[in-house]
């Protein structure tokens, strides 16, 4: 397909139609794990449209699977373009397919460029719009995500903030209150779901070669890491190091770094380091557990380690999750205080998981997928 022309949706299932069902439109895993806790609270009219933002088969099918949402009823096919063709060809396909099955409501989750695309579609058609996980805000204006967030919490009929300082965010965008309810975040209750159990994580740390307490977790994923390939250098360059001061370094790696290191001739950086293929929710999760640090760029992460009582250095210009900042992670330019951080935190492992364990997530309990279900039932009845 080419990528530069926008394809029709494609109903991949026999029989489905998105008439009077609660549409989710998703294009990434995140959203596939967050959002299916919701779905499956609609076990009769959840319909799936998948924009295949994440269109490496590793990031996206297997995780449909594993996270028990069903497959898309409508795929998309919008990976490997521009961000701007990505909302547009999205936009253009949903307002289609919606033009043709109304749903009775739409329900997005996070910032990404399906959830702007989803958004606009619905309000074009004048369909309830429902966010999941709205009010992060990074107030840094070069975060793309930041942009997409903040223009579908605009749009929103419905939105579903996980913590307090959500709720805050948009009180002071004066979006109006009546709109708004705090939910917790999903992902409290996809990691309680997913997380293996202990013989499973066992066998997964020996097939892998380390030891539980004595290795670090690491994902690099954002344009501002891996874009420049400087950059993308010494966050490689930190890992090694801390690889060669006897922390093996396990490295699961996402398709654009390792597209990126492999242009930047970063390949004997990669070599000190424990490198995989992407990986499973419950296997990441497993690892993740067991890991004496984790060392990442993702958002999510920022999420899960809260719930797993993990430490974690992140390695970003900023932040839309201040709370796992509080006690949880240490926020770190890509630099030399990636190494820093990580062998402070890496001192007394023992210490830092006996202070964590006692922690509660900030971003909730296991109720969220329930109270988003119900605050959408109540917003279709308000509409009826």
């Amino acid at each position: 397909m080419s990528n530069t022309t926008c394809a029709s949706p494609q109903e991949s299932l026999a029989n489905s139609s998105f008439d009077g069902s609660i549409a989710f439109v998703l294009g990434t895993r995140p959203e596939i794990v967050k959002l299916a806790p919701v779905a499956s609270q609609f076990p009769d009219t959840a319909r799936v449209a998948y924009t295949g933002q994440h269109y490496d088969a590793a990031l996206s099918d297997i995780f449909f699977a594993e996270c028990g949402l069903r497959l898309p009823d409508a795929r998309l096919e919008v990976g490997g373009r521009s961000r701007g063709a990505q909302i547009g060809c999205a936009t253009d396909a949903l307002d289609r397919l919606f033009a043709r099955q109304r749903p009775a409501a739409v329900v997005v989750q996070g910032d990404t460029n399906a959830t702007l695309a989803g958004a606009l579609a619905a309000n074009a058609h004048g369909i309830p719009l429902v966010h999941v996980e709205a009010g992060l805000r990074s107030h840094d204006r070069a975060m793309p995500e930041e942009h997409n967030r903040v223009m579908v919490d605009h749009l929103a009929d419905l939105l579903c903030a996980a913590t307090p300082g959500n709720v805050a965010n948009l009180l002071a965008e004066n979006i109006d209150a009546a709109r708004i309810v705090q939910t917790g975040n999903t992902v409290v209750e996809a990691v309680h779901r997913h997380l293996p159990a202990p013989e499973r994580r066992t066998k997964l740390l020996a097939d892998l070669g380390v030891e539980s307490g004595r290795f670090v977790l690491t994902t690099v994923h954002r344009p501002e890491n891996t874009d420049d390939a400087a950059v993308l250098g010494t966050v490689l360059g930190e890992l090694a190091r801390i690889a060669d001061a006897g922390w093996p370094v396990l490295f699961p790696m996402h398709p654009r770094c390792r597209a990126a290191a492999t242009r930047a001739g970063h390949g004997g950086l990669l070599a000190r380091l424990l490198v995989t293929d992407p990986i499973g929710y419950g296997d990441f999760l497993a690892l993740a557990a067991e890991a004496a640090l984790i060392v990442s760029d993702s958002g999510g992460v920022q999420e899960e380690v809260t719930v797993l009582g993990r430490p974690l250095v992140v390695v970003r210009n900023s932040t839309e999750r201040p709370e796992s900042l509080a006690h949880f992670a240490a926020l770190v330019d890509p630099g030399p205080e990636i190494g820093r951080t990580a062998r402070a935190l890496l001192a007394d492992v023992p210490a830092i998981r006996r202070q964590l364990a006692g922690r509660p997530s900030p971003f909730g309990t296991s109720q969220a997928g329930a109270l988003i279900a119900a605050a959408t039932r109540a917003l279709l009845t308000d509409r009826t």
